[in-house]
């Protein structure tokens, strides 16, 4: 089996709801673990990583042990940075086995063609703002100076502000299935010149949903603030979108 996971959010500023988040996907993990081939993590995994090239954040370590176990034991693990966690170096890669993909891509997956990528910086030609912060937070030499002015500790709790103060402005509510229409279009654009694209998955938004188009769908999963969290499984046959229950006593 094939699984699509997003936005977990680990390490973020209310630490109730980090170790609560972490419990959970520590359980999901052992529970795909049964059947997994690949595991496509499509970002924000962690609400702020900014790594050094001989720091790296602390803390996760439940879950950056159960990422490397399950690379030791052939599971494929796939990470696509999202707008949180883009300042990786090769850390993951390193001491967890997971191949990094930092741009959209289209990878052929138990025989299906599908276009994976957090969704954060795609179809923005109309907001001048979100393009020049994402240029200057993609930026080579921001990053460059980001790691040789700022000590560690600083960049963490920079993150970390930066980071809350996105979430309150955006809040916890349900927000409305149109705001999903940015990712469809730039998907309907892609399958113009990818026609065997037959899925598209994004993370991002934390709003679960399926659309199904003529000729392709496009599936957006949660984040895992809420009761339950929404992912992709996917096997030979179909892809689906399942549920998991955050709160449950751990065994």
């Amino acid at each position: 089996m094939i699984y699509f996971v997003s936005d977990i959010h680990l390490g973020c500023v209310d630490a109730e709801q980090s170790k609560r988040a972490e419990r959970a996907f520590c359980r999901w993990l052992d529970m795909v673990a049964e059947d997994a081939q690949s595991i496509y993590l499509l970002g924000d995994i962690f609400d702020f990583w900014f790594e050094y090239h001989k720091v790296a954040p602390k803390g996760f370590v439940r879950v950056l042990g159960r990422l490397a176990e399950l690379s030791d034991r052939g599971v494929e693990i796939v990470f696509y940075p999202g707008n949180h966690d883009m300042w990786c170096l090769d850390y993951l890669e390193r001491e967890c086995g997971v191949r990094i993909e930092h741009r959209p891509r289209t990878e052929e997956v138990c025989g299906r063609k599908m276009h994976l990528a957090h969704g954060d910086n795609l179809n923005i030609k109309g907001e001048p703002m979100l393009k020049v912060m994402n240029a200057l937070f993609r930026s080579k030499v921001t990053r460059w100076l980001f790691r040789w002015c700022i000590h560690p500790d600083i960049a963490a709790y920079m993150g970390k502000m930066f980071s809350g103060k996105s979430r309150k402005s955006h809040g916890n509510q349900e927000v409305p299935i149109s705001v999903l229409d940015f990712l469809v279009e730039y998907a309907e654009k892609h399958h113009v010149d990818s026609s065997d694209v037959e899925t598209y998955v994004f993370g991002h938004l934390h709003t679960p949903h399926r659309r199904e188009l003529a000729d392709f769908d496009v599936l957006f999963l949660s984040d895992w603030s809420r009761a339950e969290a929404t992912y992709a499984v996917m096997d030979s046959n179909s892809i689906e979108l399942k549920t998991f229950k955050i709160d449950e006593t751990i065994s």
